[in-house]
């Protein structure tokens, strides 16, 4: 779909971001993919985020090399054990393995340089707090937090020729209802993928943190999850 308007989104060929996505396609957005090769074990969601571009008939998706695995500390990133069956009930203190270090600044600091590149003032980004693992970066403050640097920052908003906003279209809804929105807007949940820590085939494994929330989800929702899961 394209819209006079263009908009940045960060897509990780996911449930949640390819469900962004879809709303601003719906919001009659020119759309602009922007994922990224990381060193994430589960390197595996660039294909599903082209699978996504494609369908959702994007102007561009674009890939950006970040070698994260060089700073570690993540499960996603480093030699640690991805976290398995860990219980969804009530709030857990902890922040999980699986969170990487600034990882959602870092891919929306990228997202603030092509929107400027591209006179975009709207970058879309999936994060949730309802039904999510507890990363500090996917709170409304954060958010907000970094869209008021964001019109600091760029030469576009300290010339007042842009105001970027960061929309956050799904923070304060749930994973069921964020599947029920995304097969409203026609989402193919076939193509997306969610698991940490798949097989060498992609197969996902069904008990990391992200396979467990996808599947209550899907759930809750009432909705068959297309994915196959090895358990």
């Amino acid at each position: 779909m394209t819209g006079n308007k263009k908009a940045v989104i960060l897509s990780s060929g996911g449930l949640d971001s390819s469900t962004a996505m879809a709303v601003a396609g719906e919001k009659g957005f020119g759309l602009y993919s922007l994922s990224f090769d990381y060193g994430q074990r589960h390197r595996i969601e660039l294909e599903a985020a082209k699978n996504i571009a494609d369908r959702m008939d994007v102007s561009r998706h674009l890939v950006v090399k970040v070698n994260m695995r060089d700073i570690g500390g993540s499960a996603l990133t480093d030699d640690i054990d991805v976290p398995r069956k860990k219980s969804l009930m009530g709030e857990d203190p902890e922040i999980p393995a699986t969170y990487v270090p600034a990882r959602n600044t870092i891919f929306l600091s990228f997202a603030l340089a092509w929107a400027e590149v591209l006179g975009s003032e709207d970058i879309f980004i999936g994060v949730n707090a309802v039904d999510y693992s507890g990363y500090p970066d996917c709170r409304p403050d954060y958010i907000k937090a970094f869209e008021n640097m964001a019109n600091l920052a760029t030469k576009a908003g300290v010339e007042k020729k842009t105001k970027i906003t960061v929309h956050a279209p799904l923070i304060h809804m749930t994973k069921a209802d964020i599947i029920q929105l995304g097969v409203k807007l026609g989402v193919d949940y076939s193509l997306t993928h969610s698991c940490y820590d798949p097989t060498p085939v992609g197969i996902s494994c069904g008990e990391c943190d992200s396979c467990m929330l996808r599947k209550k989800g899907f759930r809750e929702a009432g909705i068959q999850d297309p994915v196959v899961y090895i358990r």
